[in-house]
């Protein structure tokens, strides 16, 4: 974890500069995490060398330092561009009306896509990051930490046609007694979760990071309740800030409420169910359901909490169901790098009974392949047959992923 920051970059993160041309750019690998700085009204450049085959992903997460002045529509401008300068995508991310300095993440994409010219030709591609506001930004420079992933294509092709985004509406609400399950500091070390009720502490100021495996066909809602605070009263604007991003990064949902002393709910989702074909849908929450793996959950508190409420900890509580039955794979010609990227691997299940939905994806019941290994080890143990009782041991397997149909 960077001490200054609170945010957990990437052990194994390559350190590389930004130039400020696309001439001196240096190069950057697919499937590979980089440590960078971004500074006030500079422009960083990075190249990328791509095929005619793959779509490419690029995901900027800057970490500006707490404790300064920030304003709503400050933070990131991510953009994608070929050789002649042409934009593949853009991206922004700004710190809204909260204006609490916290991470920002914003995506890049190179897609292939049938009948289109731009950005589907082989060679160098610049990722170019800046900051949206730099006459009005903090005068640090800026972290970085950026992720390259690249999708082969599929074997067969499909159909370009989005399917139904799914029911919208909101569902009934879990009402399990919360699990306790501290959160990770960054999108590397974010604790996993399945469906239930989770909770930890939270302080004004601090980004907490989770994650929720989703296979295919699968969607999830979940809501974050922060609790009461001691009597105290005021108001603080949109001070609970709740976001959803999935396996690359990219933003899916978000939502922001304010905060009066009293108990105060974000949520986000119902999203669409994972979906290759969601890539060509009208609406940007239902394109970024694309892909199967693991979804984000970050969860920030705002630093202005601690001006009227105090500097807490304040109890945080995350509700999340995940709905859909698990579906196959579309069926890739190659593997994407890095390869388990798009892996669905076994959710956190608690250690209570009440959150013991077992299975790959996380809201099946009945036991997944790795817990009847486990109770199989149990027995050849020499336990034998009857009841089997784990008193206090958790049973934690990651399964093998799911491959395409």
């Amino acid at each position: 974890m960077d001490t200054d920051s609170g945010y957990a970059f990437a052990a194994d993160a390559r350190r590389v500069d930004g130039a400020a041309t696309a001439a001196d750019a240096d190069r950057l690998a697919p499937g590979a995490t980089y440590r960078s700085s971004l500074a006030r009204g500079a422009e960083a450049h990075y190249a990328l060398e791509l095929d005619a085959a793959s779509t490419a992903y690029v995901s900027v997460t800057a970490v500006p330092r707490p404790g300064g002045d920030v304003v709503a529509v400050d933070g990131i401008r991510v953009s994608l561009q070929d050789a002649d300068g042409g934009s593949c995508s853009l991206d922004t991310a700004t710190f809204g009306a909260a204006r609490s300095p916290h991470p920002l993440t914003a995506w890049g994409r190179r897609e292939i896509t049938p009948g289109t010219t731009r950005c589907q030709h082989p060679g160098l591609y610049y990722v170019v990051v800046e900051r949206t506001r730099p006459q009005d930004s903090q005068p640090d420079d800026w972290d970085l930490e950026l992720t390259t992933v690249t999708e082969p294509a599929l074997k067969e092709t499909g159909t370009t046609r989005a399917p139904d985004a799914g029911d919208s509406a909101t569902p009934e609400p879990l009402t399990d007694e919360p699990e306790r399950r501290p959160a990770g500091a960054g999108f590397t070390d974010a604790a996993v979760l399945g469906q239930g009720a989770w909770r930890t502490d939270v302080r004004p100021g601090q980004t907490l990071f989770y994650k929720v495996p989703l296979d295919w066909g699968r969607r999830v809602h979940a809501t974050a309740e922060l609790g009461a605070s001691d009597g105290t009263s005021g108001y603080a604007t949109a001070a609970l800030g709740l976001s959803l991003h999935n396996p690359v990064r990219g933003r899916v949902d978000s939502a922001a409420t304010g905060y009066t002393g009293r108990q105060a709910t974000a949520d986000v989702g119902p999203v669409p169910p994972v979906a290759y074909a969601n890539r060509y849908a009208a609406t940007g929450e239902q394109r970024a359901m694309r892909f199967a793996g693991s979804y984000y959950l970050v969860v920030h508190l705002a630093e202005q909490v601690a001006d009227r409420f105090g500097q807490g900890p304040f109890e945080l509580v995350l509700r999340v169901r995940i709905m859909g039955e698990a579906e196959n794979g579309p069926g890739y010609a190659g593997e994407p790098v890095p390869r388990d990227v798009f892996e669905a691997v076994a959710p956190f299940q608690g250690t209570t009974p009440e959150h013991g939905t077992a299975g790959r994806s996380g809201g099946g019941t009945g036991a997944g392949p790795g817990e009847n290994l486990a109770m199989k080890a149990v027995a050849v143990g020499g336990i034998g047959t009857g009841s089997i009782l784990l008193a206090g041991l958790g049973v934690w397997t990651v399964v093998g992923r799911r491959r395409g149909a």
